[in-house]
């Protein structure tokens, strides 16, 4: 109850002090990040992020989150994940984050590869813009889940990707819980492009995260609510043994609560404190690997 408190009392503190600088965003603990909001990094209008860097300058190349929104791919907006992005950077004041919009899939334009080209050229603009190739960690909730994985197991060919956060992400769209998401046909119809599929894979093995996953996939932290009408807890489990089943590094989590509550207290502060020793935990097998 005591971190639940201090999460929701940190947030209304984040509204008002976000507004004291344009440039700047001052957080608790002296925290500062340097602030550039919608860049475009593409000509069309979805295709902006806003950026924040550490005010102090780094000794060292630093990490990178990068955040994706969901709204079933063809809505939402980056200001939705624009509260727990400011918790998240109270608790990784070292790091780099992006909070970046995409092209949205609509019956005139398929999700995919759009999307996933989207995430590419977000990290060729932080490549441009830092002078070095960071390593990434993509957090994503719903379709940002889905498309946080999906880029990770099957389109990160430059192995950049450190970790997946995957936030009530729907990782194999043949689940039979899943199809009974209202939206289910727009997915079958206009989440993909047909022209780009391999004559062998279908249109939902293609966009199943699951379907791509292998011994190299990264590190992935999962994380769904008991009683989500969305995204169904069989989910968790599917992915959980794809990922079992290829040695792949994993923890998940499930929250009480349905499809928009993981970032309501106490599971935002939960969540939180799980990435924290999720990452430390990669960086602790990293650095054994290394020595």
């Amino acid at each position: 109850m005591k971190k639940s408190i201090v999460f929701s009392i940190s947030c209304i503190f984040l509204f008002l002090l976000t507004a004291c600088t344009k440039n700047k965003i001052d957080l608790t603990n002296n925290i500062r990040f340097n602030k550039e909001q919608n860049i475009h990094y593409g000509d069309s209008p979805d295709q902006v992020l806003d950026l924040y860097e550490p005010n102090k300058k780094p000794s060292e190349e630093k990490e990178v989150f990068i955040m994706i929104h969901g709204g079933g791919w063809r809505g939402g907006d980056k200001s939705q994940l624009s509260l727990f992005m400011f918790s998240m950077m109270e608790r990784y004041p070292d790091h780099i984050f992006i909070n970046m919009n995409y092209r949205l899939a609509s019956t005139a334009q398929y999700g995919i590869p759009n999307q996933t080209d989207d995430i590419k050229k977000v990290i060729t603009f932080l490549k441009k813009k830092l002078n070095y190739t960071p390593k990434l960690i993509l957090l994503g909730n719903s379709a940002g889940g889905h498309l946080s994985m999906l880029y990770a197991y099957h389109f990160d060919t430059d192995k950049k990707v450190k970790a997946v956060i995957n936030i009530v992400g729907p990782a194999d769209l043949s689940d039979s819980g899943f199809k009974s998401y209202e939206e289910y046909s727009f997915i079958e119809q206009h989440l993909i492009d047909p022209k780009t599929l391999p004559t062998e894979v279908s249109v939902i093995n293609f966009t199943s995260p699951v379907h791509w996953i292998n011994n190299a996939s990264p590190p992935t932290l999962s994380y769904y609510g008991k009683t989500d009408r969305v995204v169904p807890l069989s989910q968790n489990k599917i992915l959980d043994s794809a990922l079992n089943k290829n040695n792949v590094i994993h923890e998940s989590y499930e929250f009480n609560g349905g499809h928009l509550d993981w970032n309501k207290p106490p599971n935002a502060a939960f969540l939180i404190d799980k990435i924290e020793i999720f990452l430390k935990y990669i960086d602790t097998k990293q650095h054994a690997l290394n020595n």
